[in-house]
């Protein structure tokens, strides 16, 4: 039976195999995920000399995968790589004024991996499937403009307009695909180059309409940006499954990041991932960017996209902006109401901060600095779901001073070394007070001194008397963090009484 890409959500077991009979893991140790980027890294090409350098010390620190940023050609050397233009281009061709991507060529790229995988780090590729931006030239197409708050609603008759639809990757050729993209391979646009004019333009032709099922904020969200490609397009689909078998090959890739599903036609990734996994014989984990505040909508998504996959808990980080902003008010025994962690805890990859979140961006909701100890506590230390670190939260932000975000290394590290070795084992929770909760974990006999007590506060701080197994009573537990002093005795029932700081976190790990 397969998997469906569930097996990084909780432990990586070493006797976890795919049906193809292959390792997916080296270890019984808990996984921990990286997004390797933030949105203002320096435009140097020197970013995947970084992460080969860092690849030792990510082991160290417990991480057992890492989330690479696109990877391929966008519209300019300085593109985040969501503006994706040459799917193809790995920073391989002088394209778009530029050989390497922001990030550096595809050398450096197979470099960086091959550091990876050698220290036992799983990588996994960004997609960017749901528009093409940089075309090459124009397109003459009928299109009609449509209503921006309800793409549903005409709101002029056709016409023709400039689109910048064509891409014949001039500087690539046909090297790795032939395939060249014409204006009928899209659904829309928002800007015609004829009237310098900006609407969301929806194309006619034979079969054209939006893609469905898609979210249906603005009536249907198929339209994000760029040329929206058109998932129901036979020729489309067959070159994306073709694209991704060469992606994950090319680079050796273990899983995805999957951006932007909500804008996609929620059945073809099923389809796409089911294809891609056949293809490459490889089981790879995925996770989809369902960028939107309401588990309801992302478990939807999950069951129209068959299943196949996990999707980053968005109303959970969305709970922790609610409290870093509450100014201690915030009742901390909700923070898993309506969440997916809550709900299907082995879809959940769940994360504090990322780069749309951070400051500066479109869907900037940060949490704040005080609480991201306490809400990074709450994904690394507990049994459920599988924790994404945020590169910008461990090294720090760039850009302008307003959206610079200081390093907590030395706040996360200390949390990271308890996931790596201590959080193991049966969990009790103590979510039953509007400040301080907590929870603990009984460790396991596999694990040398494993188990520990969370205890957490956004308010004025207090204590709690947890249990932590009878097996451990007589030890003398001792906050890891180094926020707190104290020496706590575990009993002879398997009890100890653990403090907490106000508005401050506390993790307690056997002497």
């Amino acid at each position: 039976m397969r998997l469906k890409g569930i097996f990084a959500s909780l432990l990586v077991f070493v006797l976890l195999v795919s049906p193809l009979g292959t390792s997916l893991a080296s270890a019984n140790t808990n996984g921990t995920m990286m997004q390797y980027f933030e949105w203002y890294l320096p435009n140097d090409g020197a970013h995947w000399g970084r992460m080969q350098s860092d690849a030792a010390n990510l082991k160290n620190m417990g991480i057992t995968a890492v989330w690479i940023p696109p990877a391929y050609k966008g519209t300019s050397s300085s593109d985040v790589g969501y503006g994706a233009y040459d799917l193809y281009d790995l920073g391989e061709f002088n394209q778009k004024g530029t050989t390497r991507t922001k990030y550096g060529t595809k050398t450096q790229l197979k470099s960086a991996i091959s550091s990876l995988k050698t220290n036992g780090i799983q990588v996994y590729g960004d997609v960017v499937m749901n528009h093409k931006g940089g075309a090459d030239y124009t397109q003459s197409v009928t299109a009609v403009e449509v209503n921006p708050n309800n793409r549903n609603q005409e709101t002029s008759g056709e016409y023709q307009i400039q689109a910048w639809t064509g891409f014949n990757f001039p500087g690539r050729g046909n090297t790795h695909s032939s395939f060249k993209w014409q204006w009928y391979h899209f659904d829309g646009t928002d800007w015609d180059q004829s009237r310098s004019l900006s609407r969301i333009y929806k194309f006619r032709g034979t079969g054209k309409n939006w893609d469905w099922e898609v979210a249906t904020e603005f009536g249907n969200y198929d339209y994000l940006m760029f040329a929206d490609v058109d998932f129901d397009h036979p020729d489309v689909q067959q070159e994306m499954k073709n694209w991704g078998k060469w992606y994950v090959n090319e680079l050796g890739l273990d899983g995805f990041r999957l951006d932007a599903v909500k804008h996609i036609k929620h059945s073809y990734i099923g389809d796409w991932l089911g294809s891609v996994r056949q293809n490459t014989g490889k089981e790879l984990f995925s996770v989809a960017e369902y960028w939107q505040d309401n588990v309801g909508a992302i478990e939807n998504y999950l069951a129209k996209s068959g299943n196949t996959h996990s999707a980053f808990d968005v109303p959970l980080h969305y709970a922790f902006h609610r409290a870093s902003n509450s100014g201690g008010s915030y009742d901390m025994r909700n923070l898993l109401n309506n969440t997916l962690v809550s709900r299907q805890p082995v879809k959940a990859v769940t994360f504090v901060e990322n780069h749309d979140s951070q400051p500066g961006q479109a869907l900037e909701s940060t949490v704040q600095p005080w609480f991201k100890p306490l809400a990074y506590a709450y994904i690394l230390t507990r049994s459920q779901g599988y924790p994404s670190v945020f590169y910008g939260d461990y090294y720090g932000t760039k850009g302008s001073t307003s959206y610079e975000i200081p390093s907590m290394k030395s706040k996360l590290d200390p949390l990271l070394q308890a996931r790596k070795t201590y959080a193991y084992g049966t969990q009790h929770d103590y979510l039953d007070h509007w400040d301080v909760v907590g929870w603990t974990r009984e460790g396991t006999t596999d694990k040398t001194k494993s188990g520990l007590a969370t205890i957490l506060s956004d308010g004025p701080g207090g204590s709690k008397w947890m249990y932590v197994g009878r097996q451990n009573a007589g030890e003398t537990w001792y906050d890891i963090t180094g926020n707190r002093g104290d020496r706590v005795v575990i009993n002879n029932d398997g009890w100890g009484n653990f403090y907490v700081n106000g508005g401050s976190v506390s993790v307690y790990i056997q002497q």
